[in-house]
C-alpha cells in the first residue's frame, strides 16, 4: 500500500512512538551489554556494543544519500523501520551468540577478526533500523525537533530504569524476548498516532509477532564462549548443573562433578598431607567464584584451610571479631570459623550468592551462614565499610576472580574499588589497635598483583599518617598465591618469628617483613630472583618513582579516581612481550588494554568512512543548494563536541556516583535514569528558544549552565558524599537524581537546538548532524575508558566541559 500521498499533520509527531522506541532501543543496548558479559567477558561485551552502535552513525549516512526519497513517503519508511526493528532484534542476538569468537586470539588471529566482523554485522542491524526511525522523524518535523528529541530522551530514561528492573524479574534472553515483544507494539502504537489504515490487522499480527518471540526466548539457551571457565568445566567426565540463579548482578551456576571431584585450595601447601573435602563449584557468568566447601561439622575434613597462605593471620594472633570483605562460596567464613573466631561479620554483595548458601545448600555447609556468631550483609564492601562503627582485629579481603582470568588480563578494565589507596584507608580506619588487614591474590610471574597491592598499602598507610610503612607490613607467598598483612602498628618480633614458623613448615617464601635480608627470601619455591623481595625492597626505598617508572609492568598504585586494579599494560613492554609470541611470551599481554586500543582504532576508522560519505555527497551537490564548506564544517565540529562530551560526563557520573549508592546497578539505573530523563526535560524547555529564533542564544546558556555547574560538582560532590553517606539508601538515591537534575537539564538543549537550526536554514545537513553525533557517542565509550586509565575520571568530566565551551564557539548558523 502507498501512503506516501497521505498528508501527516506537521504539529502532530508520533512522540509516544519514539519515546517507546528509544525505551527500547536503549534496553536493548543494556541486555546486551548483560548478555555478551555471560556469553564473553564483560570489557569484550562493551567493545562489541560499542561498534554495534555504529548503527546510529550508519543511519546518519543512509539518510544523507535517500532522505529525499524517504521524507515524501514518511509513514511507510517509519513503520517499514519499526518493524525491522522489532523483527531483528532477537535473531540477531541468537545468531551472533553462535559465532565461534575466542577474544583472546585477537591480536593474531585473523580469522577471529572475520568473526568478530560478522558479530558487529549482526548487532549493528537493530540499531540501524531504530536510529532510522528517529532520524526521519526530526527530519520530517523540523519546527518541532525540541519536542520529538525531548520524547527520545524520555523514553530512553524510562527505559533504562525499566529494563534493569525486568532483569530482577527474568533471566536476560526471556527479558530480550520481552523487549522483542515491546518493540512489536511500537508498530501498534505508530499505527494509531498516525492514523494508518487497517491497524486492526497490524495489532492482531504484531500479537502473535509478540507471542512468537516470548516463547522462542523462553525456550532457548545461552551458549557461553566455549573458553570459559563453566564451560571447559563442563566439558569434564561426570559434570552437571546442580543449580542456576539469576539477578541482575550475575547469572550464578552451580556444578557438581561426582566423577571427577572439583578442587579448589588456592595456593595450598605442597606439604599439605589431604586435601579439602567434596566442593561445589561456584560460577558468576561462567566465570570461576571459587567453592562451596562440604562441611560435615567435623574439623579433621577442614584441616587443608590451614595449609593455604591466607591462614598466616590467625597464627600471628586469635582474632575476636573477623570482617570477610566478598564472602562468595564462603571459604573466608568457613576459615574463621574453623580457627575459632567467636564472632564473624562477611559482607556479600550478591543476594542471590547468600540464598544459595543459606537455604539451598544449607545441610552441605551445616549452616554456615547462620551460625551464632556469623553475621552475613548483602551490601556493596565501600558502603559497609565507610557507614560502619565497629571495629576488628583482622579484616580479610577473599579472592574474587579466577586464576586463569586473572593471568589472561581478562579484568584489565574493570573497575574495582575493593583494591583503590581510598579502600585501604577505610579498612585500616575499622582496625582495632593491633589489627590486621588481610589480602590475598593469586601471583602472576613476573609479578604484577602482588606488586601493586603492595605499592596501593603503602600509598594508603602513608596517607593515614604513617612515616614508616614498612614497619606494619608483611608479604608472603606459595606456589600459587601471595597474601599481604597490614598491621594498624608495629610488627613485634614474636609476631614475626611466628610468621617464619608458619611459613617454614609450608613451604611458603617470605617476601617481606620489618628487618628482613635478602637471604631469608626465595628459599622454597624458587625463582631466578628473589623478585618480590627485591620490589618490596624498592617500593618502600627512596627510589620508589624510579622503580615504577622502569618496572615492565604498570604497578603504580589504584586510586578511586583511576580504579583499574588490574590493569598492568604498559606501552615500553609491548614490543618485547611481541617478541617473546614463539617462546611462549604472549601470556604475560594482559588482553583488555589491547583490545580496548583495536577498538579505538576500528571505530575511528569506520565513523570516518560513514562521515566522509555523505561530505561527498554534499560536495557533489549544486553549490547553490549545498551547505557551504564552512557550514558542513561548523556541524562536524559541534555535534562530534557534544556527542562526545554528553557520554563523558554521563560515564565519568555514573563512576563517581558509585561511591555515593555504592551498589552497581542501583548506580547505572539512578544516573542513566536522570541524566536522559532531565535532559529531555531541557530539550523540551529548549523549544522556546526555537520558536523566537534564538537557538544561538540558548546554546551560550545551556554551555554556561553545564561548565559551571560541572565545575561546582568537581569541587563540592565528594565532600558533600563524606556528609550524606549515612543516609537511607532510598534517601541517596533520591540526592543523586536531584543533584544530577540541573546539569542534565542544561545537556539536554545543545542538540536539538542545533539541529532546530539546520532545520531552518539547511534541512540537508540534518542526516549528516546525526551521523556525527552517533559516531561521536561511540567513540566517546571508549576514549573515556582509556583516558580514565591515564588520567582518570576528574580528567575525563574536564575535558567535557571543555568540550562544551568549544561548541559554543562552532554554533552551526549562518549568521557567523
Amino acid at each position: 500500500m502507498n501512503t506516501s500521498h497521505i498528508p501527516v499533520p506537521a504539529d502532530r509527531p508520533p512522540v509516544i512512538t519514539i519515546a517507546l522506541l528509544s525505551a527500547t532501543a536503549l534496553g536493548y543496548e543494556i541486555l546486551l551489554i548483560r548478555l555478551f558479559s555471560i556469553i564473553q567477558w564483560h570489557h569484550f561485551a562493551y567493545m562489541i556494543i560499542s561498534l554495534a552502535l555504529l548503527g546510529y552513525g550508519a543511519s546518519g549516512t543512509f539518510l544523507s544519500f535517500t532522505q529525499q526519497y524517504l521524507l515524501p513517503r514518511y509513514r511507510l519508511t517509519l513503520m517499514l523501520n519499526l518493524a525491522l526493528f522489532a523483527l531483528s532484534t532477537l535473531p540477531c542476538f541468537l545468531l551472533a551468540q553462535h559465532i565461534q569468537f575466542n577474544p583472546e586470539e585477537l591480536l593474531w588471529n585473523w580469522r577471529e577478526s572475520l568473526r568478530l566482523v560478522q558479530i558487529y554485522l549482526l548487532l549493528t542491524l537493530p540499531f540501524f533500523f531504530a536510529a532510522n526511525a528517529i532520524a526521519i522523524t526530526l527530519a520530517r518535523y523540523r519546527p518541532l525537533i525540541t519536542r520529538t528529541y525531548a520524547a527520545d530522551l524520555l523514553g530512553a530514561g524510562v527505559g533504562s530504569l525499566a529494563v534493569l528492573l525486568l532483569l530482577y524479574v527474568v533471566p536476560p534472553l526471556p527479558g530480550l524476548a520481552i523487549l522483542s515483544a515491546v518493540a512489536v507494539a511500537c508498530l501498534v502504537v505508530a499505527a494509531v498516532e498516525l492514523h494508518i489504515p487497517g491497524r486492526k490487522r497490524i495489532t492482531v499480527v504484531a500479537l502473535l509477532l509478540m507471542a512468537s518471540g516470548i516463547w522462542i526466548g523462553n525456550t532457548l539457551q545461552l551458549e557461553l564462549s566455549p573458553y570459559k571457565a563453566l564451560s571447559q568445566a563442563l566439558r569434564v567426565d561426570g559434570a552437571r548443573i546442580d543449580n542456576q540463579r539469576y539477578s541482575p548482578l550475575g547469572l550464578l551456576h552451580v556444578l557438581e562433578n561426582p566423577v571427577i571431584p572439583p578442587r579448589y585450595a588456592p595456593g595450598m601447601s605442597l606439604n599439605a598431607v589431604a586435601g579439602p573435602p567434596r566442593q561445589l563449584s561456584l560460577y558468576s557468568d561462567g566465570n570461576s567464584l571459587g567453592a562451596i566447601t562440604r562441611d560435615n561439622g567435623e574439623s579433621q575434613p577442614l584441616q587443608f584451610i590451614d595449609q593455604l597462605t591466607s591462614a598466616l593471620p590467625y597464627h600471628l594472633q586469635h582474632p575476636d571479631s573477623v570482617l570477610v570483605i566478598g564472602a562468595g562460596g564462603g571459604m573466608s567464613v568457613l576459615q574463621a570459623g574453623y580457627f575459632k573466631a567467636p564472632e564473624i561479620h562477611a559482607v556479600e554483595l550478591n543476594p542471590q550468592i547468600v540464598k544459595l548458601l543459606s537455604d539451598t545448600y544449607a545441610a552441605f555447609t551445616s549452616n554456615l551462614y547462620r551460625r551464632p556468631g556469623v553475621h552475613v550483609y548483602i551490601d556493596e564492601a565501600r558502603g559497609f565499610v565507610r557507614n560502619r562503627e565497629t571495629r576488628y582485629d583482622l579484616i580479610q579481603l577473599a579472592m574474587q576472580d579466577a586464576a586463569g582470568a586473572s593471568s589472561a588480563g581478562l579484568y584489565a578494565l574493570s573497575e574495582n574499588y575493593l583494591y583503590t589507596t581510598e579502600a585501604f584507608k577505610a579498612y585500616f580506619g575499622l582496625l582495632q589497635p593491633g589489627g590486621y588487614i588481610a589480602v590475598t591474590q593469586w601471583i602472576k610471574l613476573p609479578p604484577r598483583d602482588t606488586l601493586k597491592l603492595l605499592s596501593t598499602a603503602i600509598d594508603a598507610l602513608q596517607a593515614s599518617g604513617i612515616d614508616q610503612p614498612g614497619r606494619q607490613l608483611m608479604l608472603i607467598h606459595g606456589w600459587q598465591t601471595s597474601t599481604l598483612l597490614i598491621k594498624y602498628g608495629r610488627f613485634s618480633l614474636d609476631e614475626i618469628h611466628a610468621m617464619q614458623g608458619f611459613c617454614r613448615s609450608r613451604a611458603f617464601d617470605v617476601a617481606w617483613y620489618p628487618g628482613m635480608n635478602a637471604a631469608q627470601a626465595n628459599r622454597y619455591n624458587l625463582l631466578r630472583e628473589p623478585y618480590f623481595y627485591q620490589a618490596a625492597q624498592a617500593l618502600l626505598g627512596p627510589d620508589r618513582q624510579s622503580f615504577l617508572d622502569s618496572y615492565k609492568f604498570n604497578v603504580t598504585p589504584a586510586t578511586d579516581d583511576q580504579p583499574f586494579f588490574h590493569n598492568f599494560f604498559k606501552w615500553s613492554t609491548l614490543v618485547e612481550i611481541l617478541r617473546l609470541r614463539g617462546q611462549g611470551g604472549l601470556p604475560l599481554l594482559d588482553t583488555g588494554y589491547p583490545v580496548i586500543i583495536a577498538t579505538l582504532a576500528q571505530t575511528i576508522v569506520l565513523s570516518l568512512v560513514l562521515l566522509l560519505m555523505p561530505l561527498l555527497l554534499l560536495k557533489r551537490k549544486d553549490s547553490l543548494e549545498a551547505p557551504h564548506t564552512a557550514l558542513r564544517l561548523r556541524v562536524v565540529a559541534y555535534f562530534a563536541a557534544i556527542g562526545v562530551a554528553f557520554l563523558f560526563i554521563e560515564i565519568a557520573f555514573i563512576q563517581k556516583f558509585m561511591r555515593f549508592l555504592y551498589h552497581p546497578v542501583f548506580t547505572t539505573a539512578v544516573v542513566l535514569a536522570s541524566f536522559l530523563v532531565f535532559a529531555g526535560l531541557g530539550s523540551a524547555w529548549s523549544r522556546r528558544y526555537s520558536l523566537c529564533d534564538r537557538q544561538r542564544s540558548g546554546m551560550r546558556q545551556a554551555a554556561t549552565g553545564i561548565i559551571l555547574t560541572g565545575l561546582a560538582y568537581l569541587l563540592l560532590l565528594d565532600p558533600l558524599f563524606n556528609w550524606l553517606s549515612a543516609w537511607p539508601a532510598a534517601a541517596r538515591m533520591l540526592v543523586s537524581s536531584l543533584l544530577i537534575a540541573p546539569l542534565a537539564f542544561f545537556m539536554g538543549s545543545p542538540f536539538p537546538l542545533a539541529l532546530s537550526s539546520l532545520g531552518k536554514q539547511a534541512t540537508a545537513l540534518i542526516p549528516l548532524a546525526w551521523s556525527v553525533n552517533g559516531c561521536a557517542s561511540v567513540l566517546s565509550a571508549v576514549l573515556a575508558t582509556l583516558l580514565a586509565i591515564h588520567f582518570g575520571f576528574h580528567a575525563v568530566i574536564v575535558l567535557a566541559l571543555m568540550l562544551y565551551a568549544i561548541s559554543v564557539f562552532v554554533f552551526p548558523a549562518t549568521d557567523y
